[in-house]
């Protein structure tokens, strides 16, 4: 081991990032770069998968410069990364054969209905521990398959991979073309809907009535572990690349989750609750997922995950789609500055509603204008509506694993905001708190990477790097929570009710 920094890459929906950790766990430099977001058609979302690639080495590159390291320094790069968005590349000449399809992305939504109406969910939620949704990769492979022409040819004669973002950058840091390892960890296998979390393997039956060829699929390794050497060319030097996971499995072992019962939640553009389960898969009866969180060793451990498709995106639709806010850091004082919302409930469901819902045809709605309301009533709706979908998401978590988590550990962009943690704690009851690092989704693949080089003993180490830097207790009246809570729920009602006639 060469050096004792560890390098993180946390590429996510929105911008690719770079951030370099002491070995205490400190932040020394980040580096970030937004991407394009590309909207085709009315709920497709894709990405230029060759740009994600270009934005990624360079904030690698920066990060470096700026701290004053060279790859010597660097005991391991971990890779965090957005789940389930869908890439196919050219094996010979590593060229993307189309657009990337993104997590958010609703167009396969009636093949997931068909999929449904024949019973093949009961499958998928058994083995895979999914639900039929086109939020996960499985669908969006099949789709471009029988879309892009000639790729199922290609497919079959092994000359189209398949992969995550995770699978696409280690394919590319590794070498590309030119012996690049077509990887994956199981946690990212595991949100495809085509891994048998319990057998961890691809899982010959899914792939077959998806009409998926299994070559076009990665290896899926422990999370921590050998995922290649970095080429020469793109860091200065050859790194082990050493931890991949998926970022809300990334942050929920950054968070220090290591026990089961554990939780945290992410606000960024989605929002996601993950709570640790420890080596035993929790089905879910309430319309959440069953994931694997990590792989270490011959150990994997389990958890279940409330996902919301819409979050800290509803703040960049207020402030890039209606010009109310110039940025979301002004949105806490725009929030404070009125007694409550006037009575505004705002559901985000912009790419329908994910857990515990999964209504892939719901579309946003604001309910309660009046003529006295302001883009202040608006922004503060739009950030309850995120502390709202946290409560529906923690309630059903609590009826599926009989745990009621008596803290909950966040993150995100949004975690900076104090009125958003302090009405989250009102709203759930509990104490909300935030770690002195906020960069745990980076910090996790961090972690993994250490551990996978042994720059970190164990995880017994690694709790001992966490810090809290503030906590939120619940200070609102339990009758008030409740009222407000019912008026979200009859607005989530609403919104599902409303389906509009659409062109053929």
């Amino acid at each position: 081991m060469a050096g004792t920094h560890l390098l993180a890459l946390d590429q996510g929906t929105t911008s690719s990032r770079a951030i370099i950790f002491d070995p205490d766990g400190a932040v020394r430099v980040i580096a970030q770069r937004e991407f394009t977001q590309h909207y085709p058609e009315p709920g497709w979302v894709e990405h230029d998968a060759a740009e994600i690639w270009g934005t990624q080495l360079e904030v690698a590159r920066r990060a470096l410069a700026e701290a004053g390291l060279t790859a010597r320094d660097v005991a391991a790069v971990g890779l965090a990364n957005q789940r389930e968005t869908t890439v196919v590349w050219d094996r010979l000449s590593g060229r993307p054969l189309a657009p990337a399809i993104v997590w958010q992305c609703r167009r396969t939504a009636a093949m997931c209905e068909a999929l449904r109406r024949e019973g093949f969910e009961d499958v998928v939620r058994q083995r895979t521990g999914l639900v039929v949704d086109a939020y996960f990769s499985g669908t969006k492979l099949a789709w471009l398959l029988e879309n892009v022409p000639g790729l199922r040819e290609r497919a079959e004669r092994g000359e189209a991979l398949f992969g995550t973002i995770d699978t696409w950058l280690i394919w590319n840091l590794t070498g590309g073309p030119r012996g690049g390892l077509h990887l994956t960890d199981y946690s990212n296998a595991s949100r495809t809907m085509l891994f048998d979390i319990h057998r961890l393997e691809w899982d010959q039956d899914i792939l077959a009535r998806l009409g998926i060829p299994r070559q076009m699929l990665p290896e899926a390794r422990p999370s921590a572990g050998d995922f290649g050497l970095t080429a020469e060319e793109f860091l200065g030097g050859r790194v082990r690349l050493a931890g991949v996971a998926g970022d809300q499995q990334a942050a929920l072992f950054g968070q220090g989750c290591f026990a089961p019962g554990l939780a945290k939640n992410t606000y960024g553009t989605g929002c996601f609750l993950l709570l640790n389960t420890g080596e035993q898969a929790v089905p879910s009866k309430s319309g959440l997922i069953t994931t694997i969180a990590w792989g270490l060793s011959d150990r994997v451990t389990y958890a279940l995950e409330g996902s919301v498709f819409i979050a800290g995106a509803a703040i960049q639709w207020l402030r890039d789609g209606l010009g109310v806010i110039a940025s979301s850091g002004e949105t806490e004082a725009l929030a404070r500055s009125v007694r409550d919302t006037g009575g505004v409930y705002f559901v985000p469901a912009f790419v329908g509603l994910g857990a515990p819902y999964w209504d892939m045809h719901a579309r946003g709605a604001v309910f309660g204008l009046t003529r006295g309301t302001t883009r202040a009533h608006l922004t503060r709706a739009a950030l309850e509506a995120v502390a709202y979908q946290t409560r529906d998401l923690l309630e059903a978590m609590t009826a599926d694993s009989g745990v009621a988590p008596s803290s909950l550990r966040v993150d995100g962009g949004a975690a900076r905001n104090d009125f958003l943690l302090q009405f989250q704690a009102d709203l759930l009851g509990v104490v909300v708190e935030r770690p002195a690092v906020t960069e745990t989704t980076a910090f996790g693949a961090a972690c993994l990477a250490g551990l996978g080089v042994g720059l970190y003993r164990d995880l017994d180490h690694l709790a001992g790097l966490r810090r809290v830097e503030r906590r939120f207790a619940p200070a609102a009246s339990p009758a008030e929570v409740d009222r407000l809570h019912r008026g979200w729920r009859a607005a989530v009602q609403a919104t599902r009710s409303f389906k509009p006639e659409t062109p053929a």
